[in-house]
């Protein structure tokens, strides 16, 4: 069971492989990770280092080939692909470059869908509830292609934030976005993240957006090669 004083991500020795048995490539290699709850979490590295990989596994995407992870409080190697699916809808908010909305639902439907699947009868009145936080109360019943790059995006956030998850995972959140709107992106997810508490894994090539988390990781060849914690502790 999960409680307040467990990490809310505990990955021992994490490794992925893809591809048929002659061929495997080896993404992840040995990774361990604990991320206490609340955290907010830069991840840097560069292209094809196994960034995306992890967050994929820290979803329940994609599963781990060797290694254990637990998130949550829950045993991800142990559950089958309903449980998992569970499982995101009920503790993950993920945010991803391409905004993935569906083109024939309106804004507020976009938001409303996590909680739909969940049963919650108040369902549109949170999602409209949250698309009023990022400051799109003006837009519920437009459709994505109706929108901007940012505004899409900002509905991807409120879609994400919606259902008060335990983690929330962001991939890229900006890279489709120009600078300034990209920086008034992040400024509501981060401003939702303080709201709520939510513990972020924020992936990013851009530093400077990883330097807004107090917590910052590199990986290299499917590997850690820093964590500032790591270092803070040698410091003190």
């Amino acid at each position: 069971m999960d409680n307040a004083d467990t990490p809310l991500i505990e990955a021992r020795d994490l490794s992925f492989e893809v591809g048929a048995a002659a061929q495997r490539v080896n993404i992840l290699k040995g990774v361990s990770l604990r991320v206490d709850r609340g955290e907010a979490v830069g991840i840097v590295g560069p292209s094809g280092s196994g960034k995306t990989s992890l967050l994929m596994l820290l979803a329940g995407l994609e599963r781990a080939t060797r290694g254990s992870l637990r998130v949550a409080g829950q045993d991800l190697s142990a559950m089958d692909e309903e449980a998992l699916a569970r499982f995101r809808r009920d503790q993950v908010g993920i945010v991803f470059q391409a905004f993935h909305l569906i083109p024939t639902m309106t804004a507020l439907e976009n938001v409303a869908i996590p909680l739909e699947f969940a049963g919650r009868a108040d369902a549109f009145a949170r999602a409209e509830e949250a698309l009023r936080l990022v400051g799109l109360g003006h837009r519920l019943g437009h459709y994505p292609g109706q929108l901007s790059g940012g505004e899409q995006q900002r509905v991807a956030v409120a879609r994400a934030f919606v259902a008060a998850p335990s983690l929330l995972l962001a991939d890229e959140p900006t890279g489709n976005l120009d600078r300034a709107t990209g920086t008034q992106v992040m400024d509501l997810l981060f401003g939702l993240r303080e709201r709520h508490g939510t513990t972020l894994i924020l992936i990013t090539h851009d530093p400077a957006l990883a330097a807004r988390c107090p917590r910052q990781l590199r990986i290299e060849d499917g590997r850690i090669a820093a964590d500032s914690a790591a270092v803070k502790v040698a410091a003190e």
